[in-house]
């Protein structure tokens, strides 16, 4: 397996770093993966440039829905090596796996549903011309995604983007590109032009940097921390390059005194602890009204110390090992740091099992708004419960931090939770339920979450831009001039 980018429709062996994989669940090694160098990122970009001028990949809008449907299909009959490999990467429990790749799926079935479905706008102007609003392709987009959920990530992007008729540079996270390089070898079998699509495998610094800085490359989309979002956002300005931010989250759970005290504990485990907490969306911050707060906190911190930790490939298993033993040691550091600002340790923060990345799931209370395990984004298996008396100081304490991705609310008062959440500055909300991504619905956040949304139409949307078409059948005297 020494061919593992893609690159104008052939698998070619990485020329750059040689960087060995390791399995989170063992800390064992898992595999060798040849990344690619500066040379050979620049090659996938003027490959994806050739395809885009060059094939009629983008005028072809039922080739691109065909190939994406097949895609779906190869997905499907793919799906427990598929889940396999995402499981062995990132320690995900091996149900959680194969959701993603089915959910993967479906969201290339949409996209090429959805593309049909796109007409040009016409208009009959005052002046008796005609005018037509086409949406048309950047071109080259740059694809970039993390580590958390590497397939249904990629294909959130890779999916419009190839329906708008663009061509791509994928780049997933060193860290987790197995089911990419997989993904590329079926997109080899379904016969999509060359060039359409390229996979390259590599570091920020040397394969991320060279897609940003690229003059060929006319769209970024990244998902990722805020930090170097902030970073590729300053880069793309430099050539006014389109870019849409997918990033941090610190996501308030907001629950109030008349919802199922057992039912809200369940959710707000699982808008916490899902994924191992490597969730953008992870409600991090749980926010209980005064008059539940001591019923809650007892059952919450009852009920998370019996979540099954263990083999992410045991059908038993809730929660798998965090991604890397770097990742681990920092969600350690705010555990200490957490103790040392004042707040109370419930349960948690504790290496488990005897080999891999473990770490039983933290709960803080006795918290204040400006401690920096309430402000800053950890995206581990580690949440914090604040408390609230009116509305209004949830809402206070829900928009009090610089992010705005996500928000939850549990009431049985729906009116009371609608115009909780009209008010809260998130981009996605989810009322008396959580962390459920709607594929014809978009997602994205306000803030420091990022700019720009997914999926739905406006996901399609993102890949494309307005060109306005104006005619007049004949051309007529202007007599604007005294000649």
């Amino acid at each position: 397996m020494d061919k593992q980018l893609f690159i104008n429709g052939k698998m070619i062996k990485g020329e750059g770093n040689a960087r060995i994989l390791i399995n989170p669940a063992t800390g064992q090694e898992l595999v060798t993966i040849y990344e690619a160098t500066v040379e050979q990122v620049e090659m996938a970009i003027q490959a994806a440039k050739t395809a885009f001028s060059e094939t009629d990949w983008k005028q072809d809008k039922e080739e691109r829905a065909a190939l994406l449907m097949k895609l779906a299909g190869k997905l499907e009959e793919n799906l427990e090596e598929l889940a396999k490999l995402e499981t062995e990467n990132t320690g995900k429990p091996i149900r959680e796996s194969r959701l993603d790749i089915e959910d993967s799926a479906g969201c290339l079935k949409y996209y090429a549903d959805l593309l049909r479905d796109q007409f040009s706008e016409m208009m009959e102007q005052w002046d008796g011309s005609a005018s037509i609003v086409k949406n048309v392709p950047f071109g080259v987009t740059g694809l970039i995604v993390p580590w958390n959920f590497p397939l249904l990530l990629g294909i959130w992007k890779i999916a419009p983007a190839l329906a708008a008729g663009n061509t791509v540079v994928f780049k997933p996270s060193e860290l987790t590109p197995l089911s990419s390089i997989k993904l590329a070898e079926l997109m080899g079998e379904c016969g999509f032009p060359e060039g359409v699509f390229n996979l390259v495998l590599g570091d920020g610094k040397t394969a991320g940097e060279t897609i940003t800085a690229s003059e060929d490359v006319q769209k970024i989309s990244f998902t990722g921390g805020t930090d170097t979002g902030r970073l590729i956002n300053e880069q793309c300005a430099r050539s006014f390059k389109n870019v849409s931010l997918e990033l941090g989250g610190k996501s308030p759970l907001i629950i109030f005194d008349d919802t199922d005290i057992d039912k809200a504990v369940e959710w707000a485990i699982f808008g916490a602890f899902f994924n191992q907490g490597e969730v953008c969306v992870a409600s991090s911050r749980i926010l209980v009204q005064e008059d539940i707060y001591s019923d809650f906190t007892e059952k919450l911190t009852e009920k998370t110390k019996k979540i099954k930790l263990g083999d992410p490939f045991s059908e038993e298993t809730e929660m798998g090992p965090v991604i890397s033993m770097d990742h681990l040691r920092k969600i350690e550091s705010y555990v200490e740091k957490g103790k040392a600002e004042g707040a109370k340790l419930l349960t948690g923060g504790e290496r488990t099992g005897k080999q891999g990345y473990y770490l039983t799931p933290v709960i803080f209370t006795d918290v204040t708004p400006d401690m920096e395990i309430v402000q800053e984004e950890i995206f581990g298996p580690f949440c914090v419960i604040q408390t609230f008396s009116s509305e209004e100081e949830a809402v206070e304490i829900a928009n009090g931090t610089k992010y705005g991705l996500a928000a939850g609310i549990l009431s049985k008062d729906v009116e009371r939770a609608e115009r909780v959440a009209d008010q809260i500055d998130s981009g996605i909300i989810w009322i008396n339920s959580y962390h459920t991504p709607f594929v014809n619905a978009p997602w994205g956040g306000f803030k420091q979450s990022g700019t720009g949304r997914e999926l739905g139409p406006h996901g399609l949307a993102a890949y494309s831009q307005p060109k306005h078409l104006n005619t007049n059948a004949v051309m007529g005297e202007l007599g604007w001039y005294k000649f």
